[in-house]
């Protein structure tokens, strides 16, 4: 099934409900006899009809294109512009400096959006390059590609399936379907015909299914979709059809300031040549065009990118790859996290953590993960019946194995106090067996070979220094004879195996509960054999399988028997299965499930405490699903006290099958009081629904998953992420975020990190735009000023404005970009995304400070000019220096001065857009932030050296050197600092909360507090 970026038109496939169809039906549907499958000019004719087994996709997007679309953006055009004019008043420094950020911000988006459409070329990748097909009697090796509907496949282990097909033979056929379904254990398949058309993917076990793997067993099966109407294809064409080249707010909030900053530019332009009755000579030219570049802060979208790509960097040491920087935009929004259960939450590993004994009750075995290190515990010996034998034996060192109880009251279990009931149920687990768990020597990590359930078995058993290694060596000593294999038709294995020491031969039986009580005639009750008959044992037994089922356990049982004399004297290889799986005595059941990861509930409780509502979309079983859910906190259980342990699990709306949530329309959808918090057999289809029901409530998603059955999602939703390292190639090209360690903490970090970096963008904003504010506000003022000639008098030269925005620009922008995030930013609810970048409170900041500044600077002018000086304005002192321009010049350089120094300080108010900045707390912070301190400090010493110098101040800058006043520039700053803090004072007080938490966001928040307290005082509740 390869990929080619221009295929021709295919006819496409009735979708039909191939599995409620039986196999003779399906052979006249798709006119083929399986027994002979088809002739190779039929298959030719049926390519030529339905095209090849192939994903189309759009190709790879041309340099050309994505370089233009890159270019063609306002702020860039401006930008442009800027360099035009700046070349046209030659001045090469500042063409050189805004032809860098072009530079800069071309080659960085032009990259992130080369490498970002892969997603069809990583499917290409999946699918299997050749497949076996019966073609007229004869089995012969075609090419995947080549597969048409009404081919007869065959599959066997190892396999990857080419193509959708409906199974007619099968043997001990399993297939992972994890990267489809989301199911964590292979599936066993069978030729049954369903009567449900509409039943979820997951359970259409009589079909199998394009780039699934086989892993056990084989089979034969008839193909009916291939390409574009496989459910792979289906994925493919969802990812082709979701349109993410919509701008974000941000993009959108920056390209409308460009337009506003166009237009005011113009109009200073304009503005210039009526104060000179359109007297326009080549001083008045250079003012004007000086000031259109003042207008533009040509360093924003530079300090944006640099700002954005900093956060990636930082999350990548967080263990989060950022494929898109506009993600990290949308992460500080984030209302709602959609997470798979399989991988996400949990570790996609099986472990046994429980098992039950007739006669001596629940044992609960710690430890996760393949690492063969836990405890066996159970409840006080004092609740034990009196019948139950723990050998509390005293140990080597004279020691009592009653050490083993700790202080909880509960049971250490080891090899030396277990009972012969409980020895015999964990040689099953080890004996009954055909996995291995190794360590791996270069980095210590344990892992696991063979079926996920034998190998949680297997650590089971090696927790108590009994697997197998451990009883087939020298000192122990077991064999096993022969093996009878899993059969997924009768969903049991049995061992034979004898203990070459003793000569104690047995038989070992293991598999679903339904399969094993029918082989049993008695049950192991401690030292005693009761005997039972099939009904009443299972009677017996359901209680305890309901209970762990309630818990999300994988319920299976272990027998035994010892075999009879004629057995142990013949070859039970030849014995007929059926004989040797009966008169069984049962042993016990242990519960098997896929654990959370231990990190999921405490990051499940910071998103509660941040407002974010995380909602679990899975394959999985709806029971299953729920108890994993409690148990990371997504759904609570405030009512088990009242309902009773037995029904805490029951299933209410919070937890939806997809079959459910799919035949519900939009209307009724929108009607439930809040969207399920579970959903469970989900398909893609299902969990793009439901990113569409949040997105009617106004909710930013984020979506985790690591399947190709998660791709479409990550692709729709705002936020896609992605896990790195059991993640399918799809799901990590249709994501904008990588988890480099699969951890759904980091997802927490990487929120937070988003909320760091959009405040900073809103910090580094008010800095720059209100710096430009107030240059305008001041050089367009000062054009009031005039002389004897009654020409204009600038306040600051065209090239002295250029530098002064050069020194109070881009620096303390990018200091504000790096800045820390405060305590309390994940106290706070969601960023609403409607708000966008520039708030009301965001405008307000920039014209109020932009004004103060330049109000402040223009009226030092004055007071140079006139209130310590005589108001001489001389001549032509826009032109050169001249005895009669020296007060000019010492007023320009008084406004040099306090217009520097002042927006460098306004650095600093940004770093809180509402606190106090100025008293003595905030004041001993003044280093904190090295950056800014280094802009600040740079920043004051060019100032002076630009006042100073001489030649570089009269003849390039057209200002002069300052003495006394300086007093009136310290002044000015005091008052520049005290207006600020009455402003934000102001603020405080009459300003309602940047943000408000709405009701379900309320809710999340006492959630988090009532976890946090009862972890305080005790434990998280479940």
């Amino acid at each position: 099934m390869f990929f080619k970026s221009k295929a021709k038109k295919a006819a496409a496939v009735e979708a039909k409900p191939y599995h409620c169809m039986a196999i003779e039906q399906i052979q006249s549907d798709l006119d083929v006899n399986i027994e002979t499958g088809l002739s190779p000019s039929e298959a030719e004719r049926r390519l030529t009809v339905y095209g090849s087994n192939e994903m189309r996709g759009g190709g790879r997007p041309s340099a050309f294109k994505i370089l233009i679309r890159q270019l063609a953006n306002l702020m860039t055009l401006i930008l442009i512009a800027a360099v035009a004019i700046a070349f046209a008043i030659s001045d090469w420094v500042e063409a050189g400096v805004v032809i860098g950020v072009i530079v800069i911000n071309t080659s960085v988006g032009f990259a992130q959006e080369f490498k970002a459409e892969k997603t069809m070329d990583s499917l290409r990748k999946m699918t299997s390059p050749t497949s076996r097909v019966l073609r007229s009697g004869h089995q012969v090796v075609v090419p995947t590609a080549d597969l048409v509907p009404g081919d007869v496949i065959y599959l066997e282990s190892g396999d990857v399936v080419g193509a959708d097909c409906r199974l007619f033979e099968v043997f001990n056929l399993e297939s992972d379907e994890a990267l489809l379904t989301g199911e964590a254990l292979p599936i066993a398949k069978t030729t049954e015909v369903f009567g449900d058309p509409e039943l979820p993917l997951g359970d259409r076990i009589n079909l199998s299914f394009a780039s699934t793997t086989i892993t056990k067993g084989r089979g034969k099966a008839v193909i009916y979709a291939t390409g574009m109407t496989s459910e792979v294809g289906k994925i493919a064409k969802k990812l082709m059809e979701t349109n993410k080249t919509k701008k974000t707010p941000l993009q959108k909030a920056l390209d409308k300031m460009s337009w506003v900053l166009l237009v005011i530019a113009v109009i200073c332009v304009l503005v210039v040549f009526g104060a000179n009755k359109f007297k326009v000579t080549n001083e008045v030219l250079l003012y004007a065009i000086g000031l259109a570049i003042a207008t533009i802060p040509e360093g924003l979208i530079a300090v944006v990118t640099l700002t954005m790509s900093l956060g990636v960097h930082t999350m990548a040491k967080k263990r989060a790859l950022v494929r898109k920087l506009v993600a990290l935009e949308s992460l500080g929004s984030v209302t709602n996290i959609c997470s798979d259960k399989t991988g996400t939450l949990t570790q996609s590993k099986m472990v046994l953590v429980r098992a039950w004994l007739p006669n001596e009750g629940f044992f609960r075995i710690s430890g996760l993960g393949f690492e063969p290190v836990g405890e066996v515990t159970k409840k006080q010996a004092l609740e034990l019946p009196t019948d139950t034998k723990i050998n509390f034996a005293q140990t080597g060192d004279g020691s009592s194995e009653k050490s083993k109880v700790d202080n909880e009251g509960t049971v250490v279990v080891t090899e030396a106090n277990m009972t012969e009931q409980f020895r015999r149920i964990t040689q099953g687990a080890a004996l009954c067996n055909m996995s291995e768990i190794r360590k791996d020597e270069d980095t210590g990590d344990w892992y696991g070979i063979g079926d996920p359930t034998e190998i949680a078995l297997q650590v089971f058993a090696s927790k108590l220094s009994m697997g197998k290694p451990m009883l087939t060596n020298s000192d122990n000593q077991w064999k096993q004879i022969c093996e009878y294999p899993f059969d997924s038709a009768i969903k049991r294995m049995s061992m034979a195996v004898e203990n070459k020491i003793t000569g104690e031969k047995l038989v070992f039986l293991k598999g679903a509960t339904e399969r094993v009580v029918p082989c049993c005639t008695a049950r192991q009750d401690g030292e005693q054999v009761t005997q039972v008959d099939p009904d009443s044992l299972q009677a017996f037994l359901d209680p305890q399988i309901q209970e762990m089922a309630r818990d999300g356990l994988r319920v299976l049982s272990i027998a035994f028997r010892h075999m009879t004399e004629d057995e142990a004297n013949s070859d039970m290889s030849k014995a007929d299965r059926e004989d040797v799986e009966q008169n069984m005595t049962f042993l016990g059941l242990v519960g098997i499930y896929d654990p959370p990861r231990p990190e999921s509930l405490p990051s499940v409780m910071e998103c509660y405490r941040a407002g974010i509502q995380v909602t679990m979309l899975t394959g999985d079983h709806p029971q299953t699903a729920a108890a994993i859910a409690r148990q990371v906190g997504i759904l609570q259980e405030e009512e088990e006290e009242e309902k009773g342990a037995h029904q805490a699990m029951q299933l209410g709306p919070l937890v939806m099958t997809a079959r459910e949530f799919d035949r519900m329309s939009d209307e009724e959808i929108d009607a439930l009081p809040e969207l399920p918090h579970v959903i469970a057999r989900c398909s893609p289809d299902t969990k793009v629904k439901m990113i569409e029901a949040m997105h009617r409530r106004n909710g930013i998603v984020a979506m985790t998953g690591d399947g190709v059955n998660d791709s479409p999602s990550l692709k729709f939703a705002d936020v896609g992420i992605a896990m790195g390292i059991t993640g399918s190639d799809v799901a990590k090209q249709a994501s904008e975020i990588i988890l480099t360690d699969d951890n759904f903490a980091t997802i927490v970090r990487a929120i937070r990190e988003g909320r760091r970096v959009f405040s900073n963008i809103q910090r580094f904003c008010c800095v720059l735009v209100s710096g430009n504010v107030a240059e305008l506000v001041c050089l367009v003022i000062g054009l009031a000023f005039r002389d004897s000639l009654d020409e204009t008098v600038f306040p600051l030269s065209p090239v002295a404005i250029l530098v002064n925005n050069l020194l109070t620009g881009t620096p303390p922008a990018m200091a504000l970009g790096v800045e820390k995030a405060w305590p309390t930013i994940m106290d706070e609810p969601p960023r609403d995304p409607t708000s966008g970048l520039f708030t009301w409170e965001v405008l307000s900041d920039i014209t109020f400070y932009g004004f103060t500044i330049g109000l402040l600077s223009i009226a030092d002018f004055w007071l140079v000019m006139n209130g310590f000086g005589d108001g001489n304005m001389g001549e032509n002192c826009n032109r050169e220096y001249s005895e009669s321009c020296n007060l000019v010049f010492r007023a320009r350089g008084t406004v040099f001065a306090t217009l520097t120094l002042a927006i460098l300080l306004h650095g600093y108010n940004c770093r809180r857009l509402r606190g106090p900045m100025w008293n003595w707390t905030m004041i001993k912070r003044f280093f904190e932030n090295i950056f800014l301190f280094s802009g600040f400090a740079c920043g004051t010493v060019l100032c002076l050296l630009c006042i100073y110098v001489p030649g570089l101040n009269t003849s390039v800058l057209k200002l002069k050197h300052i003495s006394w006043e300086w007093g009136i520039v310290i002044i000015t700053l005091l008052v520049f600092l005290i207006i600020s803090e009455i402003y934000k004072f102001g603020k405080r007080k009459l300003c309602k909360p940047l943000s408000v938490a709405t009701e379900e966001q309320g809710r999340l928040q006492r959630i988090w507090t009532e976890n946090t307290l009862a972890s305080s005082t005790g434990g998280l509740s479940k």
